[in-house]
């Protein structure tokens, strides 16, 4: 979801700063909610493992340029399922930085397009979690159905946000529609591919339960609302 350099030019970037400025109040917004209930020492703990975790997703997980964006593996609803929408808006946000300041420092004119295209969608599937996960629910127990649906939200809500600075950046032309829609395309894999992984990451979760009490991973994780 790294929006390519050049797709949006200097002339317009300045719409890039302010949805970032946006994608972070969301952030705080987020992260409110978690100190409230979970405390600062919890939320600095899990926000540190998320942000560790984005970092080494983009990094050393497979990624390829496809269209006008790169397609990462990057496990939103992997992070939100283990640490909530708050330190997961942190890890995302701080993963990207961290990265460009210090692997891909040619990223950085984008990050304003890059961080709005990770959270918001994951603000976005934090409120659809709350529809389709029964409060009786704890999310170890989550099924594939439903982590499916909370990937299609959250990486559609990528594929959707690289549309919108790709045709707001270069235009509708016949290649730009097409660079589009194969990078859409080649996101279909993470789509499918992702739930899997959440599965499994909570089949393990379940055998960690001893730290269910130690600030590691939401309460939501192992009880139910």
């Amino acid at each position: 979801m790294h929006i390519e350099p050049g797709v949006v030019d200097a002339a317009k970037i300045g719409l890039s700063y302010a949805t970032g400025a946006a994608s972070f109040g969301l952030l705080g917004k987020l992260a409110l909610d978690t100190l409230k209930t979970s405390g600062v020492g919890a939320f600095v703990l899990r926000s540190a493992i998320a942000s560790a975790l984005v970092f080494s997703f983009f990094e050393i997980l497979p990624h390829h340029a496809v269209g006008v964006s790169e397609v990462h593996l990057i496990l939103g609803t992997t992070l939100f399922l283990l640490f909530g929408a708050g330190p997961a808006a942190v890890g995302l946000s701080l993963g990207l930085l961290i990265q460009g300041l210090f692997f891909a420092p040619f990223d950085l004119p984008q990050y304003g397009m890059n961080v709005t295209t990770l959270l918001v969608p994951l603000a976005a599937m934090s409120v659809l979690a709350r529809k389709i996960i029964p409060e009786n629910t704890a999310y170890k127990d989550v099924g594939y159905g439903q982590a499916l649906k909370l990937s299609i939200a959250y990486q559609g809500g990528i594929v959707a946000w690289v549309a919108f600075w790709a045709f707001y950046g270069q235009g509708f032309g016949a290649q730009n529609i097409a660079n589009v829609l194969s990078f859409g395309a080649a996101y279909m894999s993470v789509i499918i591919i992702e739930p899997l992984i959440d599965l499994a990451v909570l089949a393990a979760a379940k055998s960690l339960s001893r730290v269910e009490r130690s600030g590691l991973f939401q309460s939501r994780l192992y009880r139910a609302a």
